[in-house]
C-alpha cells in the first residue's frame, strides 16, 4: 500500500506532537525527581523547601506546546507532501531533545538551589537558553513548509 502526501503529512504532524510531549514527560520527570530530592534535603537540615523549584521542573512542559504549533503547521500547510513527514518527526525529535536536556538542567538547578538557596535566575537563564533551540527549530521548519 502506497502512503499519499496527505497521510505523510498527518503522520508528520502527529510525530511533532508526539516527540515534543516525549522530551517533555522526559524533562519534567527528570527535574521532578530532582526537585523532590532538593526538598527531601531541605527538609533533612530544617531549612525551608523552596516552592520556587516548580519552575524548573515545569519548564520543560513548553515543548509539548511548541509541538501542537508544529503540528498545526504541517496541517495547515498550502499544499501536503511527504517532506511534512520529515519536517514532523525531526522537528519533533530536536523540540523533545530540548525539553529532556532543559530538564536536565532545571535538575541541577534544584539541587544547586536548594543547597546554596543562591543563583535562581542564572539558572533560570540557562532553561531559557535550552529552550531556545526548540523556538528555533519551531520557527525554521514552520518557515520551510
Amino acid at each position: 500500500m502506497d502512503i499519499t502526501a496527505i497521510e505523510a503529512a498527518k503522520m508528520g504532524a502527529a510525530m511533532a506532537l508526539g516527540f515534543g510531549a516525549i522530551g517533555s514527560a522526559l524533562g519534567t520527570g527528570t527535574a521532578g525527581m530532582a526537585g523532590i530530592g532538593a526538598w527531601k534535603k531541605c527538609y533533612l537540615q530544617g531549612k525551608a523547601a523552596p516552592f520556587i523549584l516548580l519552575v524548573f521542573i515545569g519548564a520543560p512542559l513548553s515543548q509539548t506546546i511548541y509541538g501542537m504549533l508544529l503540528m498545526n503547521f504541517i496541517l495547515n500547510a498550502a499544499e501536503p507532501s511527504i517532506a511534512q513527514l520529515g519536517a514532523g518527526i525531526i522537528g519533533g525529535i530536536a523540540m523533545g531533545f530540548s525539553a529532556w536536556y532543559q530538564g536536565k538542567a532545571g535538575a541541577a538547578g534544584s539541587d544547586a538551589l536548594a543547597e546554596t538557596g543562591q543563583g535562581f535566575g542564572n539558572y533560570l537563564t540557562v532553561l531559557g537558553i535550552v529552550e531556545t533551540v526548540a523556538l528555533f527549530v519551531m520557527i525554521f521548519i514552520q518557515k520551510s513548509l
